[in-house]
């Protein structure tokens, strides 16, 4: 092993292909590649085998595609065609909902808030008149309470209680919590009836029947009927491709179908919008999925955009410009583009039209709302100035200043950072508050527990929204904090973050926390750069540096340097190889052998990092290389043997590290960070697989003692500064770089950024009245 020299490794990549950070093509959206894994960060896939059959690959969910990734977000796990069998079709009890699951149909119950949303705004939505099911009834509640005229709770089948201000609720002693087993989420129960029906609809139109349970968890309990009737329905189903949905269709259909098949065109512009939504997108421009349309064959893409709005299977929105966009009615006038653009000679900036799905829509407006009540009710008369006085840095200091004065701040800052948050927790508890910090991952809350120096202090954000952590609720279903400070922010998608926000009672404090540099979300949406790019609440830049040579690389990184470092003791090692075989040969060797000999840091406790799962040297290929090495066995188990590292995704953009314990007939029993977890038989196969090698996306919000970055050849592609900049910043102790990708490391550090994901929270931030917000 050599010292890393001055060109070595730097840019940023993405996990796989489909992991890059290029925007959708003219297209629209980019194809899933094959190097998807349906335990991967992302949604699963399904394949399918039928007419003009191809195989159908997922694409990371969490693609740095921050131009098209959730924890997740609000999450359905989409099934693997592989994963159903015969035997799991029976029906199952349905599961109770989660605590995450009440908050999310609490949040649509509470939707009054609506009434506060742009109050002095006329229609947000253009299009109207021909919108049914829930893009309708978005519409009609956004009308009517805007107007007065109802109330937000009058639009839903359950009654919102009444909603009476909020008030913080006086700190109550709640009992130690212990980690009790946890149950993986059960898929959907679905009837034999159902199930039956929509078997045979596939076979019929040459679709393989291992798709009818996700087909039942896409389409409900009447799928088979929707199939009949509409096969493009089949789009639906995650890992189903347009080709597929045309062969499934023709054979059903015949010679009734076509490429301008109204039931065809809507289905392509939702699948469109899901595929962007998987590399990270909220809302994509209307040309991009008029091009991608054109693609696909049907001749007039304008007149099925419209179609498609009318019909609720997308919204439009209009960006820039001096008004909200116009409603129209079905048979409005059109424009020589087909309607779907304003007039040319308007004036003001350009418009920019965008197309959107309505649960991404509902997410980023509640999640809009609920930031700017968090600016406008929180009480900005504390006097923390004895409190900032004893802050251990002129940082931590700043943030305790600015978090007195403020209901929302944003603090960004690296790995050293991080104390800058657990000295504000310590000071608001010094002063009675109830403050918690919540992390991405297990791992990060074991590091915010160290940093405050108490355990009951740190949980997970997934904890902390079921009740398995943190302070419980209020009467009134709140939070029952003063002070959050959710670090990982940049793992925030905008599905879970609307969530959170609405959990939080009018007057706490929310700081969001995070490293700008690292990869996005999994799930969709980019809040914690939207709410920096916003400017509505004070920020917080920290000045402590990452120490040692690797934060002293990991920070060059960060601006698209890649430096040559000082490592007196080999804390940063670049191995070159020449070839994949070599590097899975050599990674091999640095986790069992080097690295334990030369660090005393044990194999279980160094995490191998590579750019995708595919590939001679991706995910698969490398666990598959240390499992014989580490722990040989026949995985007996569905695969694995007890003692065998994994990670568990429990929900699509969620990878939980664990450790095999044993198997039974309830399923494989992990050990996830000290908490047991218990994966159906059913379910192994799509939401469990080995973990002694990660991907980027996968390993973001964690640390371990040693890191191991594997760039093999085929790699080049997927690299970027966001991904070099995670992937670097890993190793607490020891860094070695597995390096033969030549110049196109110190290539993508300097010339590979972020790319931009299409959100709508930036604007809907800027637009809200938060008049206390700093400038």
């Amino acid at each position: 092993m050599t010292a890393l020299p001055g060109e070595t490794p730097g840019t940023g990549g993405t996990d796989t292909p489909q992991d890059a950070v290029s925007p959708p093509d003219e297209a629209g959206a980019q194809e899933p590649t094959a190097d998807a894994d349906p335990a991967s960060d992302g949604a699963g896939a399904a394949e399918v085998v039928g007419p003009a059959s191809t195989e159908a690959a997922e694409p990371d969910a969490g693609a740095e595609a921050e131009a098209a990734s959730t924890e997740g977000a609000t999450e359905a796990e989409a099934p693997s065609a592989g994963t159903e069998a015969a035997s799991t079709d029976a029906a199952s009890p349905a599961p109770e909902l989660s605590e995450a699951q009440a908050e999310l149909a609490a949040q649509r119950e509470l939707r009054e808030r609506i009434e506060q949303r742009k109050a002095a705004k006329a229609a947000p939505i253009a299009a109207g008149a021909g919108l049914s099911g829930t893009a309708a009834d978005l519409l009609a509640a956004v009308r009517a309470v805007e107007s007065g005229e109802k109330t937000g709770s009058a639009f839903f089948a359950s009654p919102a209680p009444a909603q009476a201000p909020r008030r913080t609720a006086p700190a109550a002693a709640q009992p130690p919590r212990t980690p009790a087993p946890q149950a993986a989420p059960a898929p959907q129960s679905a009837s034999p009836e159902a199930l039956d029906a929509v078997r045979s609809v596939l076979v019929e139109g040459g679709a393989p029947e291992a798709l009818a349970r996700p087909a039942v968890g896409a389409l409900g309990e009447q799928a088979g009927e929707l199939l009949r009737t509409d096969p493009w329905q089949l789009l639906a189903v995650p890992g189903v491709r347009p080709e597929q949905a045309d062969g499934f269709a023709r054979a059903l259909l015949g010679a009734d179908c076509g490429p301008d098949d109204g039931r065809r065109t809507a289905a392509l512009v939702g699948w469109v919008l899901e595929r962007a939504a998987l590399q990270g997108h909220t809302a994509l421009d209307a040309e991009a999925v008029r091009a991608a349309l054109a693609e696909r064959a049907v001749s007039d893409p304008d007149a099925a955009v419209l179609e498609a709005v009318e019909e609720g299977v997308a919204l439009l929105f209009q960006e820039g410009g001096d008004e909200e966009p116009e409603e129209t009615e079905a048979g409005a006038e059109e424009t020589d583009e087909g309607g779907l653009a304003p007039d040319a000679d308007a004036p003001g900036e350009p418009v920019r039209i965008l197309l959107g799905l309505d649960r991404y829509a509902l997410a980023e407006e509640s999640l809009a709302d609920g930031l700017a009540r968090l600016v406008n009710t929180c009480e900005k008369a504390a006097d923390w100035a004895e409190a900032a006085a004893a802050a251990p840095s002129p940082s931590a200091a700043e943030l305790i200043r600015t978090t007195a004065a403020a209901g929302l701040v944003a603090h960004s800052g690296g790995e050293a950072a991080r104390a800058e948050p657990a000295a504000l927790i310590a000071a608001a508890r010094g002063l009675g508050l109830r403050a918690f910090g919540a992390a991405h991952s297990e791992d990060g809350r074991r590091r915010l527990s160290a940093a405050t120096g108490d355990p009951d202090t740190a949980v997970t954000l997934a904890g902390l929204l079921s009740g398995a952590q943190g302070p419980g609720r209020d009467e009134d279903g709140a939070l029952a904090l003063d002070l959050l400070v959710v670090l990982d922010a940049p793992q925030l998608d905008v599905e879970g973050a609307a969530v959170l926000v609405e959990a939080l009672a009018d007057g706490a404090r929310l700081v969001l926390s995070g490293d700008p540099g690292v990869l996005g979300s999994a799930g969709a949406g980019r809040v914690f750069a939207d709410v920096l790019a916003a400017r509505t609440c004070p920020q917080v830049v920290s000045r402590t540096p990452d120490p040692g040579p690797i934060g002293e690389l990991v920070s060059g990184i960060g601006i698209g340097e890649l430096n040559q470092v000082d490592a007196p003791g080999k804390e940063v090692v670049i191995v070159p190889v020449r070839d994949a075989g070599e590097a899975v040969h050599r990674t091999v060797q640095l986790v069992a052998d080097s690295v334990p000999r030369a660090f005393s840091i044990p194999a279980d406790e160094t995490q191998v990092i590579t750019v995708g799962h595919g590939g001679a040297a991706g995910t698969r290929v490398l666990n598959e290389a240390l499992k014989q090495r580490l722990n040989p066995g026949p995985g007996r188990f569905g695969g694995f043997d007890p003692g065998d590292r994994v990670v568990h995704v429990p929900a699509p953009g969620r990878a939980v590290p664990g450790v095999v314990r044993s198997a039974d007939a309830e399923g494989l029993h992990l050990d996830c960070g000290g908490v047991p977890v218990v994966v159906p038989q059913e379910r192994v196969e799509s939401s469990v697989r080995h973990g002694w090698a990660l991907s980027a996306h996968q390993a973001a919000g964690m640390r371990w003692p040693a890191a191991v970055v594997v760039l093999p050849g085929d790699a080049a592609q997927g690299l970027s500064r966001p991904w070099v900049y995670t992937a670097f910043g890993r190793g607490e102790r020891h860094l070695s770089v597995v390096h033969g990708v030549d110049q196109a490391l110190p290539h993508a550090v300097a010339q590979v950024p972020a790319q931009e994901r299409t959100t709508r929270l930036r604007p809907l931030l800027e637009a809200l009245p938060t008049p206390d917000a700093a400038s």
